[in-house]
């Protein structure tokens, strides 16, 4: 009988041990991977895809055209029965139904750390998938439509546009959009880019805590030299209403909300009966394995993986679920051959961030780099970590084009409300 693996989630760790396993194990094995998105995210260009500098569509990475060898179900595995080894599916659309499975993959990946905080929920907005960076391009630029010509009040509250949480996604979107908007200003004659407030908040005492202090305190002086206002040991209180509210004592309006506090293992692991640890992640041993459970294995953002390099759990970042990723699917590939598996050990060879166009900064071996050179490191190592060689090329056009040819900057807000025109024409006669 033909051996089934059941992939739960397409996100790094799902397409990566998918690739490895469909050119690793026999034509006797069957291999479904299940996704609520028919694409995987490449999250480190997001920041890129919101500027404008990419393509949204070259940031992400078709499944079913880089998986011909992989069953890719579009829907979510909402429980697990484990010991009957069935999995329950429930599609986007149509009733749930039970796949049988002998070796399961969980990998479904982490969602927004948010808290109880009066009008977050309402009025902010994330920065993890494709869709929210497409969200926030246009914000940023229908905030500037109406800034035009608005009065002063309305002006102000649409020129303000606040971030919270300083890590490596909140200082990327912040610096490419502000990047973007500063340039977008010579098209409006009645904004200039002083008008416009961009406030970073972030409960620590420092931003990038994945970079050395000296390179984080030079990235603080590159952002307020751009009048980019950086709030340290500093909490939001509330933001009803567009009103933001800060433990310093400061409180104003603002149109645009981001919230990137940080990331937590996605709530359905507390449906799918595997161990979990004490933040809420699925128990993983070295191999990748669920801990204390045969036939289970997990990688990525919902496991907690012992970092056999540096001590302690491996972090939430691209660089551990890539890496993670190609070594679960050898170790299952090897499993299934009746072969042993290999711990999982990998030292962080550093961190880049772009700081906008040009701008950047990294620490790679030890070294440092700010400014171009960094900049351009961080374009380097992403394409060349970007899957698939079609996206390396498309991205690489992007770039190309983009030295020859203005920014677009035209907003495309109506894009998240299709429906307003043709319900604005449907009026009922009394």
């Amino acid at each position: 009988m033909s051996r089934r693996i059941l992939i739960a989630g397409g996100g790094y760790v799902g397409l990566y041990a998918a690739l490895v396993l469909q050119d690793k194990v026999k034509r006797d094995v069957e291999i479904t991977l299940v996704s609520p998105e028919s694409y995987m995210t490449y999250q480190p260009f997001l920041p890129e895809a919101a500027a404008g500098s990419l393509e949204p569509r070259h940031v992400v990475v078709p499944l079913r055209r880089v998986l011909p060898k992989v069953r890719v179900v579009n829907g979510s595995v909402a429980r697990v029965d484990h010991q009957s080894r069935v999995a329950t599916i429930e599609p986007l659309q149509g009733p749930a139904y039970e796949v049988g499975y002998d070796e399961i993959v969980v990998s479904v990946g982490s969602v927004a750390r948010t808290l109880p905080i009066p009008g977050l929920a309402d009025g902010a907005v994330g920065f993890k998938t494709i869709e929210e960076a497409i969200f926030l391009r246009n914000q940023v630029l229908e905030c500037l439509d109406v800034a035009a010509s608005a009065d002063e009040a309305t002006r102000r509250e649409q020129l303000t546009f606040v971030f919270v949480g300083a890590g490596y996604a909140g200082i990327e979107a912040m610096a490419e959009l502000e990047d973007l908007a500063r340039y977008a200003c010579r098209y409006y004659p009645t904004v200039e880019p002083a008008d416009m407030r961009w406030v970073m908040v972030d409960a620590a005492d420092r931003i990038l805590p994945e970079l050395s202090p000296g390179l984080a305190a030079y990235t603080v002086r590159q952002l307020e030299s751009r009048g980019i206002e950086v709030f340290t040991s500093t909490r939001l209180e509330s933001a009803v209403d567009n009103r933001i509210v800060l433990s310093n004592g400061q409180s104003f309006p603002a149109a645009t909300l981001v919230w990137t506090a940080g990331v937590k293992a996605n709530p359905v692991v507390n449906a799918l009966g595997m161990p979990l640890d004490e933040r809420g992640r699925i128990d993983a041993d070295e191999f990748l394995r669920v801990r204390g459970v045969d036939g289970a294995w997990t990688a990525g953002d919902c496991a907690g993986v012992p970092d056999l390099a540096n001590g302690g759990f491996c972090a939430p970042t691209a660089q551990h679920a890539v890496r993670q990723a190609r070594r679960l699917g050898n170790n299952l590939a090897a499993h299934l051959d009746g072969q042993p598996p290999t711990a999982y050990r990998h030292k962080n060879v550093g961190s880049v961030a772009s700081l906008g166009l040009y701008k950047g900064v990294a620490e790679v071996y030890g070294i440092r780099l700010r400014g171009f050179p960094a900049w351009f490191m961080h374009r380097t190592y992403h394409v060349s970590r970007v899957p698939t060689f079609n996206r390396k090329v498309r991205v690489l056009l992007d770039w190309t084009t983009a030295l020859f040819f203005r920014r677009e900057v035209v907003s495309l807000g109506a894009l998240h409300r299709p429906r307003a025109a043709f319900e604005k024409s449907n009026v009922r006669l009394p």
